[in-house]
């Protein structure tokens, strides 16, 4: 491997030189694609081909603003070909590249759109998009996802699925990096649930799904990377949105937003804020069989309610100094509060039938969270080829603090006390502060040349304190067996390069990453530490080739790392009773993935990606027997390896003109093996497979209907065993006071189906999990758009200072 990587930095370099000194005169061809209203048309497939054989030369996608730019052009006659889901194929007249750059004239997209027995047939931005690197899902345009939050929307994208304890998977696998708006967000994976738990569909664009990053991206994260792209204005002028919702299942919530924008040529102003309450509801059950002489039986029933209250905002503003360079500034956070009042009632005995005792737990919790995030950064583009450099500056201070007070009541079956009343609080406050540094470089070296580079370092410190104390002789006194407090620090820095080439019908690309890690875990309690400090690399590789026309095959390669989550690593013990709880585990090594994959595209609508990936020491949720107390505890562990041949399919149909069905295929076989899990050799393994079929309805012009459909097949992870799980939603949409305004009707889990069932799947332990979230839930949302929404887009200038797509606060 230590060769592979010298000779791929050898190649960036001698690539780099040669190409650069074979650069001549060369123009940049710029248009713009405008809707019939003059809106701007983003994600349009604008091809540029010759006059002389009608051969392609290159492709290009619009930006938001709607804007296209071809650098690098050679003289010579030319025209352009527009294609754009909903609209008609457009063809423009030839025109002659020479000397000088060239601004085509506006291009207006004509809609495909047809009178059919008095109903008017417009064109819908489908809910899913396929992009050669991505899958984006458009949530903006979607009547089901209203008023539902991240995390619940996230449950309706392709090939993703969310447990019962909020953990996210993609293609079956979990460590997922979750970004926003391009930008990592260094939290544990219980924080990273708790911020999209609490951030409302209303503040979101779009969702893209990146299976197999290139080295640009951080290599954390071995099933891919979901990046969530925020709402922001792109008109000038000043313009907004409202928007305010109800939602009810069994608990009522409610919800409302306020998004304003100011631009003009030197300056951008932005900014938002969301807030929601409500409460909701959970329930929990788990049967189980303690091995001994004789077995214990433990049947558990219990739930929880929680009330919470969420602030989410956002601030920034973009200087633009002058045609080339741009000077942002940007401010995020969220201030969210909860109760959670938690009950459980475990009968205890010989068997499920002959009770024993009954231990009757309830557990008040009180949680608070507090983020504060800032951003500085640089645009500069260097010359009229493209060369670009930009930068970036964060910190972020993360505050949050639980307190809860438990109390366990042991009775026999008669209702007469066991022992006195067992009663525990605990109050652990966490802090967690993040520092960033980052730069990139892009160089076009020719017209089918393109190199990029980059550098990164980040600081991450918490500390966290579990201060748990016991009522004993009428006084709470420190309980040694759980206070701790656990102090982290990691430092990544990283080095980046890109090449990426363009021959007659194939493209290649070709990455490498370095990153540098340095960490320490110090358990202050009882002096021990955890320290390690390592340098990876990471090779990408990708290759795309033409068959022909309506054929195209590519394949990439990866490896990417995983981190231990902090939360994870957090050795505190929480309890759900006293015979069952939770802990984490302060000695997890990161895990590695090699990933495979080879992609098809028919007609530029259909796709089929096949997958391999192998991941050594395998970060994995276990839940497993403690013997001695005859409890239950769930933990994280290295299995040694953890193997996933995966195949997915999209196949977009339209069956009518006002009827068309968006179906997602996932196949996947997930295996694990380790030698020794808690004196136990595990090795599992399953096929399993995911079906998504996604419709959409234009009832009349401005009327439009959605109805989405998920099932999930059993599937083996770990030492978990899971059963299938299905939901059905179902949203319509009605556009009004001249389409600036919509009322959204949507119902989540229609036939409340959807509930996580689990047993196990580890040699010796029997139990089975029943958990069941308040998923059915009915919706009503109002939203209105105010302000100069109707601005022709400005002129595209070479610079693209313009356009601050990519820049973290699209």
């Amino acid at each position: 491997m230590k060769k592979l990587y010298v000779l791929l930095i050898a190649f960036f370099t001698l690539t780099a030189a040669t190409a650069a000194t074979k650069k001549g005169k060369q123009v940049e061809i710029n248009g713009v694609v405008l809707d019939e209203q003059r809106k701007p048309v983003d994600y349009a497939t604008v091809g540029l081909f010759k006059v002389s054989d009608s051969s392609l030369v290159k492709t290009a996608m619009t930006t938001p603003e709607g804007k296209f730019s071809f650098p690098n052009i050679t003289a010579g006659n030319y025209f352009i070909k527009i294609n754009m889901m909903g609209y008609q194929v457009h063809k423009g007249k030839a025109f002659l590249v020479a000397e000088l750059n060239v601004n085509l004239p506006e291009v207006l997209l004509i809609a495909n759109s047809k009178t059919l027995n008095a109903v008017s047939i417009t064109a819908v931005k489908p809910l899913l998009e396929r992009k050669a690197d991505k899958m984006v899902m458009n949530v903006e345009n979607s009547s089901v996802a209203v008023g539902s939050s991240a995390l619940e929307v996230l449950q309706r994208a392709p090939g993703v699925t969310v447990d019962q304890n909020d953990r996210i998977s993609m293609q079956g696998k979990q460590g997922v990096l979750i970004m926003l708006d391009g930008k990592q967000t260094y939290m544990s994976q219980a924080d990273v649930a708790n911020l999209l738990r609490n951030m409302q569909s209303s503040e979101i664009e779009t969702i893209e799904l990146i299976t197999n990053p290139s080295s640009k991206y951080d290599a954390s994260g071995n099933s891919g990377i979901i990046n969530i792209k925020t709402k922001r204005s792109k008109n000038g002028g000043t313009n907004g949105s409202f928007n305010a919702g109800l939602a009810y299942g069994k608990n009522l919530r409610g919800n409302a937003g306020l998004n304003l924008n100011y631009r003009n040529k030197g300056v951008n102003v932005f900014g938002s804020y969301n807030f929601n309450k409500g409460a909701r509801s959970n329930v929990i059950d788990i049967d189980r069989i303690a091995n001994g002489s004789p077995n214990t039986y433990f049947s558990q029933k219990g739930g929880d309610d929680r009330d919470f209250e969420n602030n989410n905002f956002k601030a920034g503003v973009d200087f633009f100094l002058n045609k080339n360079n741009t000077l942002g500034v940007l401010a995020t956070g969220y201030l969210n509060s909860g109760e959670e009042n938690a009950f459980n009632k475990t009968n205890i005995g010989k068997s499920f039938t002959q009770i024993d005792s009954t231990l009757n737990t309830t557990n008040l919790n009180q949680s608070t969270y507090r983020n504060f995030a800032y951003n500085l950064n640089y645009k500069s583009v260097l010359d009229t080829t493209g060369q670009e450099i930009s930068a970036d500056v964060d910190y972020s201070r993360y505050n949050g603090r639980d307190r809860s007070n438990l109390e366990n009541t042991l009775t026999f079956p008669n209702g007469t006390l066991v022992k006195p009343i067992g009663r525990l609080r605990n109050n652990s406050p966490s802090i967690i502060d993040i520092k960033a540094v980052k730069v990139d470089y892009v160089l076009p070296i020719n017209k089918t040349t393109k190199f990029e580079a980059g550098a990164k370092s980040s600081w991450v410190e918490t500390d966290n304190d579990l201060q748990a104390e016991e009522w004993k002789n009428n006084i709470w006194q420190n309980d040694v067996r759980r206070s701790n407090h656990f102090v982290y620090d990691e430092n990544v820095n990283a080095l980046y390069s890109n090449l990426s080439k363009q021959f007659k019908k194939t493209s290649v690309q070709l990455g490498l990453r370095m990153e540098q890690t340095n960490s320490k875990g110090h358990l202050i309690n009882t002096g021990d530490v955890v320290e390690r400090s390592y340098w990876d690399f990471f090779p990408t590789v990708y290759v795309q080739h033409a068959l022909a026309k309506n054929h195209q095959v590519g394949a990439s390669y990866g490896r990417r790392i995983d981190r231990p989550s902090y939360d994870a690593l957090n050795p505190f013990i929480f309890y759900l009773d006293e015979y069952t709880y939770n802990k984490g585990n302060p000695f997890l090594k990161p895990q590695y993935t090699n990933n495979y994959e080879i992609n098809y595209t028919l007609m530029q609508k259909y796709f089929l990606n096949l997958g391999y990936s192998v991941t050594n020491d395998a970060i994995t949720e276990v839940i497993l027997p403690n013997e001695e107390r005859k409890a239950l505890f769930q933990t994280n562990e290295n299995l040694a390896t953890q193997k996933v041949l995966s195949a997915n399919l999209t196949v977009p149909v339209k069956i009518k003109k006002w009827w068309t069905m968006s179906n997602n295929f996932n196949v996947f076989h997930m295996a694990f093996e380790t030698p020794n899990l808690q004196g136990q050799s595990l090795k599992t393994g399953q096929t399993s497979f995911q079906v998504r079929i996604q419709q959409n309805f234009i009832i009349m012009d401005g009327l439009t209907a959605e109805l989405n459909a998920n099932y999930e097949s059993p599937l083996t992870y770990g030492t978990l065993a899971l059963q299938e799980r299905t939901f059905v939603d179902f949203g319509i949409s009605k556009a009004m006071l001249k389409k600036k305004a919509s009322l959204k009707l949507a119902v989540s889990d229609v036939f409340d189906t959807n509930r996580t069932r689990l047993s196990s799947a580890y040699p010796g332990l029997s139990y089975s999990l029943y958990q069941k979230n308040e998923t059915q839930l009915f919706r009503v949302n109002f939203s209105y758009r105010f302000g100069k929404n109707e601005i022709k887009p400005a002129r595209r200038r070479s610079t693209g200072t313009e356009s601050e797509q990519g820049r973290m606060k699209n």
